[in-house]
């Protein structure tokens, strides 16, 4: 199927659960990224791209000049997010790419998706929904990842399915983003999203499918401030 979650996973991961035990408390500074890279056993860039990652999700951020900060989680008004490709590609052209490339995928994986690819999509189907609930945002995006990427595997068309392996990071940026932004009725829609996508994928409707992941795509642009 897909990869294993990389290193940088691994390390936000990390980072998030000394974030939610207490080890790292809201308001705490970060030490510097030599000496967390140090304590942490990783490269400088591995840990710079963990800690992107967790800014995009709303758990630290970054002030020029005076150091990463953890959020505090009690705060109800949401974190300001940035768009990190703004000075190449515009967020609106790349969640409309993502309607056009995921919602094909769809359509064309959905009447030759294997059994064992189906079990894998249910599997992260599942991890998606428990992992938001258990407040696992690292975990939580993982699914979401496999699951879309899972699709992408299933398309017969070798050409499309390495074209969206091309603009991957781009495209899954945008799964990150919206986060911090999403209400908890959103999320709950948003599963329902993922369930109606495998639904169509198990009546290997192609139609259907495409529909659905483009339905699924032009709500969580909205949550990131996009209209499709």
């Amino acid at each position: 199927m897909w990869d294993k979650a990389p290193v940088t996973q691994t390390i936000a991961r990390r980072l998030q659960e000394m974030i939610r035990s207490g080890e790292l408390a809201a308001g705490q500074k970060l030490p510097s990224q030599r000496v967390l890279s140090e304590r942490m056993s990783v490269s400088r860039p591995t840990l710079r791209e963990a800690l992107l990652t967790l800014e995009t999700l709303g758990l630290v951020q970054t002030l020029p000049a005076r150091g990463t900060f953890v959020m505090d989680p009690a705060n109800t008004q949401p974190p300001a997010t940035t768009w990190r490709y703004d000075d190449a590609y515009d967020l609106h052209d790349t969640f409309q790419s993502r309607l056009l490339i995921e919602g094909e995928l769809c359509r064309l994986a959905a009447p030759v998706i294997t059994p064992q690819a189906m079990v894998q999509l249910e599997t992260a189907c599942a991890s998606f929904e428990d992992s938001w609930k258990a407040g696992d945002l690292v975990a939580h995006v993982e699914a979401d990842l496999d699951f879309h990427r899972g699709i992408a595997a299933a398309c017969p068309n070798r050409m499309l399915a390495s074209l969206y392996q091309t603009v991957q990071q781009l495209l899954t940026e945008t799964q990150r983003q919206p986060i911090p932004n999403t209400a908890g009725e959103r999320m709950a829609q948003s599963i329902a999203e993922h369930h109606a996508i495998l639904t169509a994928l198990q009546k290997a409707d192609g139609p259907a499918a495409e529909q659905a992941m483009r339905a699924h795509i032009r709500n969580t642009a909205i949550c990131a401030g996009i209209d499709l």
